[in-house]
């Protein structure tokens, strides 16, 4: 059965900190369906789009079905919480996992709580919600977490703050989305943990991710033996050497008259990505302080 729940401190401030139930709009409605809620007013499923902000992607099927024949014996419990748009028409802020129970239900109506805001909290209500939720899957968690931080823009302060988690989880989270998509994959279908998930991304090579995956899935590998794993890799891969390449006459020229203006050594190097650097040499804060009055002309 869908019931309505309590706001866990753990969570932080969530949804409570953006807006409260004495602050929906109510719109005038009847009700056909055979609910009991504590909503402002019931709108027809077919009137209700899905937010396309909406962080959750994957919807188990099984459970689903579960939740509806639940709806289908008590009717929905929880409201969900949608925003007007245009000629007449509901965008789903959080709840959309009801919804879609309540259509398989064959639900026409169901409890809603309307909230008019604008499209950047449209979009911060729905993740909060959504990352509070115990099934969302940990990379659906890291890709919530960016959104808030990119399309609401948040900090990272302010993010731990909403979603009550400490810097280091949240970071560890973020960290997630530097590993392959075949990792990824890998730790959203609950094939390897966040701990293996940890280890891997220690390393930017793909091929080198997706060859440790392999290896732990196919090996049954615990989180400490894919350390002891890392560690190896680790020691295995060596640093690339930067190649240098011959400073053009004209590089040549210059380096040799920003040397006179400047009474000191001068060197240019550059690799092959077109990167380089210029460094000017000193000996003493006498000499130091005469290049900071050159260079500061």
């Amino acid at each position: 059965m869908d019931k309505k729940s309590n706001t866990k401190p753990s969570l932080g401030k969530g949804l409570t900190a953006i807006f409260s139930d004495n602050e929906y709009s109510v719109i005038s409605a009847n009700s056909s369906a055979r609910i009991k809620s504590d909503a402002n007013t019931h709108i027809r499923v077919d009137a209700i789009e899905v937010n396309p902000g909406q962080p959750r992607v994957d919807f188990n099927e099984a459970a689903l079905e579960e939740l509806a024949q639940s709806i289908r014996t008590y009717g929905l419990i929880q409201p969900i919480t949608v925003r007007p748009i245009e000629n007449g028409r509901y965008q789903l802020i959080s709840g959309e996992r009801r919804w879609r129970a309540s259509k398989m239900a064959g639900l026409v109506e169901i409890p809603a709580f309307v909230r008019s805001v604008d499209e950047v909290l449209s979009i911060q209500m729905a993740l909060v919600e959504n990352i509070q939720r115990a099934d969302l899957n940990a990379i659906e968690i890291a890709i919530s977490y960016k959104r808030l931080l990119e399309e609401c823009d948040l900090t990272q302060e302010q993010l731990c703050e909403k979603v009550g988690k400490n810097k280091t989880t949240v970071v560890n989270y973020l960290r997630l989305l530097k590993l392959s998509k075949e990792v990824q994959i890998a730790v959203r279908d609950n094939q390897i943990s966040m701990g293996h998930a940890r280890c891997i991304v220690g390393f930017e090579d793909f091929d080198i991710q997706n060859q440790m995956l392999q290896k732990i899935v196919s090996e049954g590998l615990s989180v400490r033996e894919t350390e002891s794993l890392a560690k190896r890799i680790a020691g295995e891969i060596k640093p690339k050497k930067k190649v240098r390449i011959k400073l053009s006459d004209e590089l040549l020229r210059f380096r040799s008259e920003l040397a006179k203006k400047v009474n000191a050594p001068v060197s240019i190097s550059r690799d092959l990505s077109g990167k380089g650097k210029i460094s000017i040499s000193f000996k003493s804060d006498a000499e130091l302080k005469a290049l900071m009055d050159i260079l500061g002309q």
